[in-house]
């Protein structure tokens, strides 16, 4: 378990699926991500085996926040496209629970999973794609240290036009240099 003040990091477990279905299948939760058609509970069960097959480096890990009932899960966040060679990852987030929207709970686990990626994993390079239409994505990012690499033109289609997407990324250097 990785944990910080208000957020810890823990392994997806099978339970945890049916509120990923229905975070996912949310217009508001997955315009942000690459989903554009509904899912199914066999459609997550079989991502969940999946992810399994992974090094455990780039095994999704479930944010949870501490709430008065106890720690809550709000979604989930990941390291993908592991390059070791030349120590580089790609990383993806969403916060699915919109209430817990705009509360800072995606700043802390982006620096909770950076310190990992640099850390423990020992990467280089941390590095992100996040559509033009999501500024509060963008916001985030920029706010743990993310720059702006480049623009992908009309890279995806999403509410019936081409919308372009942003390559950002964070350096171990960088991030430490914050530290």
């Amino acid at each position: 378990m990785i944990t910080g003040k208000r957020v810890r990091l823990r392994a997806i477990s099978k339970d945890d699926l049916p509120q990923f279905v229905v975070w996912m299948n949310d217009p508001d939760v997955f315009r942000n991500t690459s989903m554009f058609a509904p899912l199914s509970l066999e459609q997550e069960e079989q991502w969940y085996r999946d992810t399994l097959t992974h090094p455990v480096e780039e095994q999704p890990l479930a944010i949870e926040v501490m709430t008065d009932a106890g720690w809550q899960m709000v979604g989930d966040v990941g390291l993908m496209n592991l390059d070791q060679r030349i120590r580089s990852a790609e990383i993806g987030i969403f916060i699915g629970d919109k209430p817990c929207w705009d509360k800072g709970y995606g700043t802390e686990t982006l620096q909770l999973i950076l310190d990992f990626g640099f850390g423990s994993v020992n990467l280089n390079r941390i590095y992100l794609r996040v559509f033009e239409t999501n500024p509060r994505g963008v916001h985030c990012y920029e706010k743990v240290g993310f720059q702006h690499e480049g623009r992908m033109r009309q890279a995806y289609y999403l509410d019936g036009k081409y919308i372009d997407v942003l390559l950002m990324s964070i350096l171990k250097s960088e991030w430490m240099e914050q530290k």
